[in-house]
């Protein structure tokens, strides 16, 4: 089924695993050391293309032999390490949507508590996994020049194609210094032109985010046009969608206003009609979402070829276990995360519940409050009670990843085990909604545009309008702020990698908004949430690093 639609970058990525490269680009990037590059790689059309997919599988895999075993990044866990899951530790289980039960050890209650320091180790696997994927980016373009190519024999093999690869792998590299930016703010910064072994200088996160945009604004045209790439690789649209991302974050990441080009990269990718949203929002978390066409970037994953413990597999098993698994379409899960009340008060309270008659919601208004609550309470706290570190029932799951298909079967060729659940990077009803907020936030468009956008995600929520004859939930004028906007995205975006920098982005992380344990410490009484200090909004630089790079200077405050 799935493997078909994407025959190419499942069978690169499997051979790009036989020659990870163990090159020092970074002193500071504890690699794995175990698999030499084969000198044998760029002798030959498959070799490139294997290390291409390598700079896509670095973000889906987390491992070299799978699942979990011999890790990428030497000296991390290699479950935590992976990239969507150490991402959804940072951007989710800091905020209002996520409440973990257990993991402390990683340090993963720090940041429940929103107490982490730069030894935390949880912190790190970020930070790691994207420096190796700018590592792998930064090979692949050292070793595709036109010289090499020619020197090689491979030239005309590659001359046709090599263009979109390498833009391709710049795009990989600006989309991970975006992440740089966002979560650690000043780092090193490192590419293809340093000598290997350099130790890179720290880079501010002004220059990373000029980086950013500039990089990606001019291999924007390079890349192919959208919808016209391969399953699993990038377009235009995807370049587009990173630079509205990366402008409607400026104000919070650099001080600089760029609604007006958030607007104008959000707008184009909605004219274009490449990938309009999906008729009905369950079918784009499900097993076969590869003919989902609303996904703009995807991490391709299937149950047989890139099993581990991060991607949708992470999300999946973590959110659901029980009798859930009926549900989801896997036969195990683990059950150590839940959903925090403050996400659930966000939805109609008719639509807050689980319903053992309608496990797909059907009958619900909003068709994104997926919530299982058999068992379950909304609080995820007990009133007298310290933390209750196993207490799964404390918080609603989530069951809005299922890995099934659109009949609502579970897989059959691909197994239960693992998910087949392609993770869904960019998508456009993040478009939308950027769109609208950058108007409201000063942008060209009108209000009325700004409405229809809102209006138009409601309509395929609520399945009304063009999408169905369901109970209308669109909102009038009046009910259009950027505070509906924030938790408009959270309806809409819930576990999707990104709650930690809309909250950022609208003032609400560490003062002015506060939800379950944030700011305590597990005591009794201490789960109510409070104002933390604003030194939160950065990650600190892992404290290991500063014991090989000597150029690096820790984020404000957490030296102290």
């Amino acid at each position: 089924m799935k493997l078909q639609s994407f025959k190419y970058i499942c069978t690169v990525v499997l051979m790009g695993l036989l020659f990870t490269s163990c090159l020092d680009d970074l002193n500071t990037e504890p690699l794995n050391k175990k698999k030499p590059l084969n000198t044998n790689v760029y002798t030959t059309v498959d070799g490139y293309r294997g290390v291409l997919a390598k700079c896509y599988g670095s973000l889906i895999l987390n491992g070299q032999d799978g699942p979990d075993k011999d890790g990428d990044v030497g000296g991390m866990d290699t479950g935590y390490s992976g990239y969507t899951r150490s991402l959804f530790y940072l951007q989710e289980c800091s905020t209002d949507e996520i409440v973990l039960h257990s993991g402390s050890s990683q340090g993963s209650w720090d940041l429940l508590f929103m107490n982490w320091n730069a030894s935390t180790k949880i912190i790190s696997y970020s930070y790691y996994r994207l420096f190796m994927s700018i590592n792998y980016c930064n090979e692949f373009l050292r070793e595709s020049t036109d010289s090499n190519l020619k020197s090689r024999g491979l030239y005309e093999d590659l001359k046709d194609e090599m263009p979109y690869y390498r833009a391709e792998a710049r795009f990989i590299r600006a989309y991970c210094y975006s992440m740089i930016c966002d979560l650690y703010g000043s780092a090193p910064f490192v590419d293809e032109t340093m000598a290997i072994g350099t130790i890179p200088q720290q880079s501010t996160r002004e220059n990373i985010y000029n980086y950013v945009v500039a990089e990606t604004e001019a291999l924007a045209a390079d890349l192919k046009a959208p919808g016209t790439n391969q399953y699993g690789r990038i377009d235009q649209a995807a370049a587009w969608f990173l630079l509205s991302r990366v402008y409607l974050n400026a104000e919070a990441w650099v001080g600089k206003k760029e609604y007006e080009k958030a607007y104008q990269y959000s707008k184009k990718i909605i004219d274009s009609n490449t990938y309009p949203l999906a008729s009905d929002y369950r079918h784009i978390f499900l097993a076969d979402n590869n003919t989902c066409k609303e996904i703009i970037w995807n991490l391709p994953q299937d149950g047989v070829n890139t099993i581990n413990s991060a991607g949708t597999n992470f999300i999946l098993k973590a959110l659901t276990n029980g009798s859930m698994n009926v549900h989801t379409g896997l036969s195990s899960s683990w059950g150590n995360a839940r959903i925090k009340t403050q996400l659930v008060d966000m939805f109609d309270v008719s639509d807050q519940t689980f319903d053992e008659k309608d496990t797909w919601g059907d009958k619900k208004k909003d068709k994104r409050a997926q919530f299982y609550s058999t068992k379950h309470t909304k609080e995820t706290w007990i009133v007298g009670s310290n933390f209750q570190a196993t207490k799964f029932e404390n918080g609603y799951a989530t069951i809005k990843w299922r890995n099934m298909t659109k009949d609502r079967k579970p897989l059959e060729a691909e197994g239960t085990t693992y998910s087949s659940i392609d993770y869904p990077m960019f998508r456009t009803a993040d478009a939308y909604l950027m769109a609208a907020e950058a108007v409201l936030r000063g942008a060209s468009g009108s209000r009325s545009d700004a409405l229809k956008y809102v209006n138009e995600i409601r309509d395929r929520a609520y399945m009304s309008g063009a999408y169905g004859d369901g109970v209308s939930g669109r909102i009038n004028d009046s009910q259009l702020t950027l505070d509906f906007i924030l938790d408009e995205r959270a309806r809409e975006l819930h576990t999707e990698l990104v709650r930690r920098t809309d909250l950022i982005r609208f003032n609400k992380f560490t003062k002015g908004y506060n939800w379950d344990w944030k700011g305590g410490d597990g005591s009794i009484g201490a789960y109510v949430g409070k104002d933390v200090d604003d030194k939160y909004n950065l990650f600190p630089i892992p404290q290991d690093e500063f014991s090989v790079n000597p150029y690096l200077t820790q984020n404000p405050d957490y030296s102290k």
